[in-house]
């Protein structure tokens, strides 16, 4: 006969499966962000900085 599962090993199992999903998630963002070569970022900077500008001057 089978003991039931307790209440605090599915507790522990869902902890570990969400740091393991937060963990996927950082280093998709990290990969995504260093994907940028120095050029790139400066110039998108300088695209949403004219377009903040832009939209504070029309407001």
């Amino acid at each position: 006969m089978r003991r039931p599962m307790r209440w605090w090993k599915v507790l522990g199992l869902a902890g570990l499966a969400g740091v393991a999903a937060t963990g996927v998630v950082i280093a998709r963002a990290e990969r995504r962000r260093r994907a940028y070569s120095p050029e790139e970022i400066r110039e998108r900077l300088r695209a949403r900085h004219a377009e903040a500008t832009a939209s504070a001057d029309d407001a």
